[in-house]
């Protein structure tokens, strides 16, 4: 492959609707291999804004806005890395001749849990949990009381596990969709799933393009209100169940199309597999493989947009822990302790302009000799971090 350097008149462009940390990674890898990066978010100064060769802020469920952006600059490839975005944009960008990534309608089924949850069960015919599709609190009550309790309440308007909550009683119900209704985006519709006394969940991060498709280390981690704060790879798992893993996400991976890496969510109970949920770009509890693989998930996603190789070594065990900052600023300061530099550990702040409780702001990586050592060590990072 060719490599034209950015801001020439044949550069590959690359634009990322979505600038957040992952983003950032994402622009990081496309600037090591000359791509030129166009950034745009909803808000000035995001992440990937930081490292990209231009940046805009825009309302990204604008369609005119984000088509007016895309015509302007003309991009190779468009890259989401967000569900809030207008899909109307995305698909009309893809019918005047644009690469959207993976594809549009890719992102229209993943970013909206209801399209993704019957695209695997109804028409994969994928092993998922129980479900029922709710627009009001009755709805909601009649669905718990048919699928049992304890259930899980999400928006079906994906966004980062914000908004979703275990109902454990029928005096839960109201609650429940009241925290739903808080949700980012759109919450006038709920997905209500069967608790699944899984053993542990994971992620799959798996990459493709015309090269083939490849499978990283499965990825353990823990959510706390719906948002990852620790994640470790790889995840000890019997390999029957993890061959039944990657059987599922290439299937629904290959459902999908297109090019890229998928974060594909499973809940893991003895042998069984039940498919989850699915991201068409890297994935959160991901920022793991910046220590512990050759090509972290964002330089494959970027290498599998290309249509390059998708070869990669695993390094040893590792772990990620989220910081989430303590306190509201307009300028804040990540405070980190000199010894989280070490040979095997580091911090990787995203110089987010603004922090607010409980908003994610740093991650800690470290190495171990096992998962359970790696976990030890990111988390005393994180534990002794603090924000101002």
């Amino acid at each position: 492959m060719t490599f034209t350097a950015p801001l020439q008149k044949d550069a590959l462009k690359l634009m990322l609707l979505g600038s957040g940390e992952l983003g950032k990674e994402v622009a990081i890898e496309a600037q090591r291999l000359g791509l030129e990066v166009i950034a745009v978010d909803k808000y000035e100064h995001a992440p990937a804004h930081l490292v990209a060769h231009r940046s805009y802020a825009v309302d990204m469920q604008d369609k005119e806005a984000i088509l007016t952006l895309i015509e302007k600059e003309k991009p190779d490839y468009i890259l989401p890395e967000v569900e809030a975005i207008s899909i109307d944009a995305l698909f009309e960008a893809e019918a005047r001749g644009y690469h959207v990534i993976p594809n549009a309608e890719a992102v229209n089924k993943t970013m909206n849990r209801k399209n993704i949850r019957v695209f695997a069960a109804e028409e994969l015919g994928l092993k998922t949990s129980g479900y029922r599709f709710v627009k009001s609190a009755q709805e909601l009550r009649e669905a718990a009381d048919a699928l049992g309790y304890p259930c899980v309440v999400k928006p079906v308007m994906s966004s980062s596990g914000h908004g979703q909550s275990i109902v454990r009683s029928p005096e839960e119900v109201e609650h429940a969709f009241e925290i739903a209704q808080e949700a980012r985006g759109d919450a006038s519709e709920l997905i209500v799933e069967e608790f699944v006394p899984f053993d542990y969940e994971i992620t799959l991060l798996t990459a493709r393009n015309e090269t083939g498709t490849v499978f990283c280390e499965p990825i353990g981690h823990i959510q706390q209100d719906g948002d990852y704060i620790l994640s470790w790879q790889p995840m000890p798992m019997k390999e029957e169940a993890l061959k039944k893993a990657q059987q599922i996400a290439k299937a629904v991976t290959d459902g999908l199309g297109g090019r890229g890496i998928f974060g594909v969510e499973f809940f893991v109970k003895g042998g069984e597999v039940y498919f989850s949920e699915l991201s068409p770009r890297p994935h959160d509890t991901g920022m793991v493989t910046m220590i512990t693989q050759s090509q972290s998930e964002f330089a494959l996603h970027v290498r599998a947009v290309l249509g390059l190789p998708l070869d990669f070594e695993f390094f040893a065990p590792g772990a990620s822990a989220a910081y989430k900052a303590k306190h509201e600023s307009d300028t804040p300061k990540i405070i980190v302790p000199d010894d989280a530099f070490s040979k095997d550990t580091f911090v990787r702040i995203f110089g987010k302009p603004e922090s607010h409780i409980g908003r994610r702001m740093a991650v800690a990586l470290a190495l171990g000799n096992d998962v359970e050592e790696a976990k030890a060590k990111a988390q005393a990072i994180v534990d002794r971090m603090e924000d101002e």
